[in-house]
């Protein structure tokens, strides 16, 4: 391209040629990329492990590293390593202890996908999934079940509510912003914060009308707890959110292409609108399902998404899976600290997150703002 807007006469600036003589744009950076990304990968899932571990032999009952590991490995028929010494150690590991970090693990990766596809779909940082209404949606449907007292699923009924409250809440936030056959998406963001609103002021009618106890599981729900989860739970929510996070790394290559602007997206073959509705459903399907049994958990859709892409930058195709794992450390980590930090008590696991959250993303703002010399 520089040869041919070259006047007559003239030289090529010597930049050009030593330019092509080098072949930028070639594998010189690509093999620094790729082995950086191995390392972080590599990283982050042996500090995952590693903590998972740790965590599942934290608490009251405090069980060693090495006869964790030799329970786990004793499950999955290896004869080898150090049992638990307590006669109620490998009895507690496997009832209470791992079903919560594994359920941990499984809320925080799918929150964190799904932030991080919120992020691509808006084009805008601070997008997250409650911005489509989902998390307010699943909470008054949670609210109704507890005040109403609904059994209709024994004791899965709260989580089923949520659930179904959650996707049909995000389908009629985009059923209400669609006009003339397509969605906008400052219309769909304003649809959003106006049925927040609505949810918010239904939330606080169910608070009202209910009695103390349920006015407290209310309360409790919604700052989120994953005390009480057990295995039958996380086999519930686990195939739920990978098929949510499947889904959305199909689309990793579909969203880098959003990324240069909607007219870009579509001279280069992606089908705008089509995207935008299969996203905003997965990202409906991995926050119903992550909140259906352990409530609201702030901020973790939001910061996690944000500290992956300062390492990797906008990339989708290594952003989403290295959130996948960062947001399941971030939610093990966060997990451990509720039920360590304070003797005898389980802090509610929504309320925590924010606490960290909350400055940590103010500082993360400043941050950005500073380098950027502004908002754009």
């Amino acid at each position: 391209m520089t040869d041919t807007l070259t006047s007559p006469g003239t030289t090529p600036e010597p930049d050009s040629s030593a330019r092509a003589g080098r072949g930028v744009g070639a594998s010189t950076p690509r093999p620094r990329r790729l082995g950086r990304t191995t390392l972080l990968f590599a990283g982050l899932t042996t500090a995952l492990v590693v903590v998972s571990l740790a965590a599942a032999g934290s608490g009251q009952l405090a069980i060693p590293f090495d006869e964790v590991i030799g329970s786990f490995l004793h499950r999955i028929g290896l004869d080898i390593g150090t049992m638990p010494t307590h006669p109620r150690g490998d009895d507690t590991l496997w009832s209470v202890r791992f079903p919560r970090v594994a359920m941990a693990m499984v809320v925080g990766a799918a929150l964190a996908v799904a932030g991080a596809v919120m992020q691509g779909v808006f084009g805008n940082p601070l997008a997250e999934p409650s911005v489509v209404g989902v998390s307010s949606g699943a909470a008054v449907a949670a609210a109704i079940s507890i005040v109403f007292n609904l059994s209709f699923a024994g004791t899965w009924s709260i989580a089923v509510c949520a659930f179904l409250g959650g996707l049909i809440t995000t389908l009629a936030v985009y059923a209400l912003s669609r006009a003339d056959g397509r969605t906008e998406v400052v219309t769909l963001v304003l649809t959003g914060i106006a049925v927040n609103a609505v949810a918010a002021a239904g939330l606080a009618l169910l608070m009202f009308i209910g009695d103390t106890q349920a006015r407290e599981q209310i309360v409790f729900w919604q700052l989120g707890s994953l005390n009480g989860s057990r295995w039958q739970y996380v086999a519930v929510v686990a195939p739920l959110a990978a098929v949510g996070c499947v889904a959305a790394l199909a689309c990793a290559r579909s969203l880098d292409l959003l990324a240069l602007g909607e007219r870009q997206a579509r001279h280069l073959g992606v089908d705008v609108e089509r995207l935008r509705i299969f996203l905003i459903v997965v990202v409906a399907l991995l926050t119903a399902a992550a909140v259906s049994f352990c409530g609201i958990v702030a901020f973790v859709g939001l910061v996690v998404p944000h500290l992956v892409r300062m390492i990797t930058g906008p990339g989708h195709r290594v952003l989403l899976p290295a959130s996948l794992l960062a947001g399941a450390l971030v939610l093990v980590l966060a997990d451990l600290g509720a039920r360590t930090l304070v003797a005898y008590a389980d802090l509610p696991l929504g309320m925590l997150t924010s606490l960290v959250g909350g400055p940590f993303f103010f500082w993360l703002l400043r941050r950005t703002r500073r380098s950027a010399g502004g908002w754009a």
